[in-house]
């Protein structure tokens, strides 16, 4: 038995934060990668694809969401199984009831929690969510559904796995052990937006299409091998089309700045790759005013999107720079009174600091006049 697992789909996610035209393509490349799901299980030989919870980021999605997410699945020559997650939970006459209604015979909505044959032989044992926030392990019915002996039991479940001991109750928690407990061959899990093993027959799919700034294994699904009595073999499949990277770079110069850059854009696709870029260290006035305009001047303008913390990264004058502002005048004053707040380190220095770099950057926009 081979198959495709995925999860954390969350079609018509608004990414507000971002203006109209990242939006527009954030957007649209969450549709896109339903085509790249049913690719991958066309080239892997997988006639199924489990989605084990958020295929929509709402209840209430817009009907052009439902209709373009539906229309992509149908024209796809495998079987869809949707399970119901804390963001697209069944309800009577909600989102589920929509999707049935498209008619769309490769596609079943399993919202109920009871066992299901896929294939001779082969059983889903589904744990849909019936509200965004359940006290109950949602896996626990796993342990005494029944399934003919010898037959392969796949889970599906959305939630958090709960470390051994954990106390307290929290939403949507899930035994570690269920693949155990449950005797499962496989327990395919979403809600957990990276690529994640738990064991050997447990594991989070992640997101096919990465929406978020993080630190895990997103974009991408896994094509899982199943044969009775031997552990499943597991093969990440790249679905993705944008990068959300983090990088954080020290640079105390323009050079080392300018190596960073050229390092970047020759490893990625930048108009497929958002960035949030942190910078720290102590570069020279000229040279801080040099690698902030580059960042927004040029580099912005080639990645789909970046947003830059320069806070970390100090501007200190140099001897060139302050003979540049007139050392017999006023701004020349100006200049040594705050370069010695700087010196001095108290309180005022980080305003000192952002007061001389605005005095050098209005003094050169007036040498440039």
């Amino acid at each position: 038995m081979r198959f495709i697992h995925t999860a954390d789909w969350q079609l018509g996610k608004p990414f507000a934060r971002f203006d109209t035209e990242v939006r527009a393509a954030l957007t649209e490349a969450r549709f896109d990668v339903i085509d790249s799901i049913g690719k991958a299980a066309v080239e892997n030989g997988a006639r199924h694809v489990l989605v084990a919870g958020d295929i929509f980021d709402t209840e209430w999605p817009l009907d052009r969401t439902i209709v373009q997410a539906v229309s992509r699945m149908q024209r796809l020559p495998c079987h869809w199984w949707l399970l119901p997650g804390n963001h697209d939970y069944a309800r009577n006459g909600g989102l589920w009831d929509r999707v049935r209604a498209k008619g769309a015979t490769n596609i079943t909505v399993i919202d109920e929690a009871s066992p299901v044959e896929i294939e001779s032989r082969t059983w889903l044992l589904p744990a849909p969510l019936v509200h965004r926030h359940n006290l109950d392990d949602p896996t626990a019915l796993f342990d005494t559904m029944p399934t003919p002996d010898t037959a392969l039991r796949i889970g599906l479940a959305h939630g958090s796995i709960r470390d051994f001991g954990s106390q307290g109750e929290t939403a949507n928690q899930i035994a570690p052990d269920r693949a155990r407990t449950s005797s499962l061959d496989y327990l395919a899990l979403g809600d957990w937006h990276g690529a994640l093993r738990i064991d050997d027959r447990t594991w989070y799919s992640g997101t096919p299409e990465p929406d978020r700034f993080q630190r895990d294994d997103p974009g991408q699904v896994l094509c899982v091998d199943l044969e009775p009595g031997r552990p499943p073999q597991v093969t990440q499949v790249r679905t993705g089309k944008f990068q959300w990277m983090i990088r954080n770079w020290r640079v105390d110069d323009l050079t080392a700045f300018e190596a960073e850059c050229s390092q970047l854009l020759s490893s990625v696709e930048p108009a497929a790759t958002l960035l949030q870029l942190s910078l720290a260290g102590i570069a020279a006035l000229g040279d801080r005013i040099a690698i902030l305009a580059r960042l927004d001047h040029d580099i912005a303008h080639q990645v789909r999107y970046l947003d830059v913390r320069a806070d970390d990264l100090a501007a200190r004058p140099s001897d060139d720079d302050i003979a540049a502002l007139a050392v017999e005048g006023m701004l020349g004053t100006a200049a040594r009174k705050l370069n010695a707040m700087i010196e001095d380190g108290g309180m005022n220095a980080p305003v000192a600091k952002r007061a001389l770099e605005r005095l050098f950057v209005e003094y050169g926009r007036g040498s440039a006049g």
